[in-house]
């Protein structure tokens, strides 16, 4: 696995993938390391039009990604990543309401920790999923899922 890291307007954060696509992003001042990257290569090269886009999305000059993900994880949870990556820039989904477009009985929670496991936070933008009363949890913390979904709605550019 190849990885980068960056600066960025929310701190430094780290982009690994391989040739199938993207399959980390981690936001490098998280309580818990990424014991991994001690086996994987550094390449800024290979991940630079990833890195590029994630920055122009963060500078609100871009909506949407081009490049290739590849999250690992069970099928149900790369359903839901599916069904999270269709949420419109700027439009959120409560958990619950996801769960019910994904149809076959999904319960709530399953909604909720497939996107808790999102390996790739942005990418995946699980930050557009919200709890029927507030908004809920995010792998970088509420305040930084404030700032993305303030970003999103035009309130306030990220800095």
């Amino acid at each position: 696995m190849h990885y980068t890291i960056f600066s960025s307007p929310l701190g430094e954060l780290l982009l690994a993938g391989d040739k199938r696509g993207l399959r980390r992003l981690c936001f490098l001042d998280e309580k818990s390391p990424l014991v991994e990257r001690d086996q994987w290569q550094r390449d800024d090269d290979s991940l630079a039009e990833a890195r590029e886009e994630v920055l122009a999305y963060l500078a609100g000059r871009r909506r949407s990604f081009n490049v290739d993900v590849a999250p690992e994880g069970s099928e149900a949870q790369r359903e839901v990543w599916a069904a999270v990556m269709r949420i419109p820039y700027g439009q959120t989904r409560t958990y619950g309401e996801l769960a019910q477009r994904l149809g076959q009985g999904k319960p709530v929670i399953a909604v909720s920790s497939a996107s808790a496991a999102n390996p790739l936070p942005i990418l995946i933008p699980c930050h557009r999923l919200v709890a029927a009363r507030g908004i809920g949890s995010y792998s970088g913390g509420g305040v930084l899922k404030q700032r993305l979904l303030d970003m999103e709605s035009g309130a306030a550019a990220l800095q």
